[in-house]
């Protein structure tokens, strides 16, 4: 399984929280995304599932073109709502909401909780549709993808953060083990390298 963040937006530049606000890529995004795209069809990816939001549609769009895999578009997968924190900057989110945004305690705006359930209740019914041995390509938010990866990983939500950030056009990639899943790859921009030895020997 591969969850891959979108491209940059101009909001991405100017730190501005994007939440569901429907922002496009920018010119430099669009770039990223068909780099990422070309390189991730190598991977011969069997199902690929998108948020609807543009950047991560969008995003995943250029894989489609370069694999021939049709994009499935699932509401579930959009970013954490932001409520009234979405367009702010981070230097005003920190003047407006000193301690909740330290916390990302959104006081109008979706819950981890419901976002990760959301986002898992996505994920597993494309995991459904994926085929044994095959790839599931994930397409969102960076704030949603770390809080499904952490479930996946069998972290509590609020023990997300031990998870790096999603740089734009990044992915992980989550492989499994004696029935678990484990992180193999983390905020990477290249194929995954193959480990010759089990890291038991």
């Amino acid at each position: 399984m591969l969850f891959w963040r979108h491209g940059r937006t101009a909001w991405n530049v100017e730190r501005r929280f994007q939440g569901q606000t429907d922002i496009e890529l920018d010119e430099v995004g669009h770039a990223q995304a068909e780099r990422a795209g070309r390189v991730l069809a190598s991977l011969n990816p069997d199902v690929v599932v998108a948020s609807d939001l543009r950047r991560a549609a969008d995003t995943a769009g250029y894989l489609s073109r370069a694999c021939g895999v049709p994009v499935d578009h699932d509401k579930g997968l959009r970013e954490r709502h932001g409520g009234s924190w979405e367009g702010l900057t981070g230097n005003e989110l920190f003047a407006r909401w000193p301690t909740g945004y330290a916390m990302m305690d959104i006081p109008d705006g979706e819950t981890i909780a419901a976002v990760g359930d959301r986002m898992t209740e996505a994920v597993d019914k494309a995991l459904a549709r994926t085929p044994a041995g095959g790839l599931l390509v994930v397409v969102s938010h960076g704030a949603a993808l770390r809080v499904v990866i952490a479930r996946m990983l069998g972290l509590a939500d609020e023990q997300r953060e031990v998870l790096g950030p999603l740089s734009n056009c990044c992915w992980s990639v989550l492989g499994t083990r004696r029935d678990h899943w484990r992180l193999m790859e983390h905020n990477a921009a290249s194929l995954p390298e193959p480990v010759v030895l089990s890291d038991d020997t």
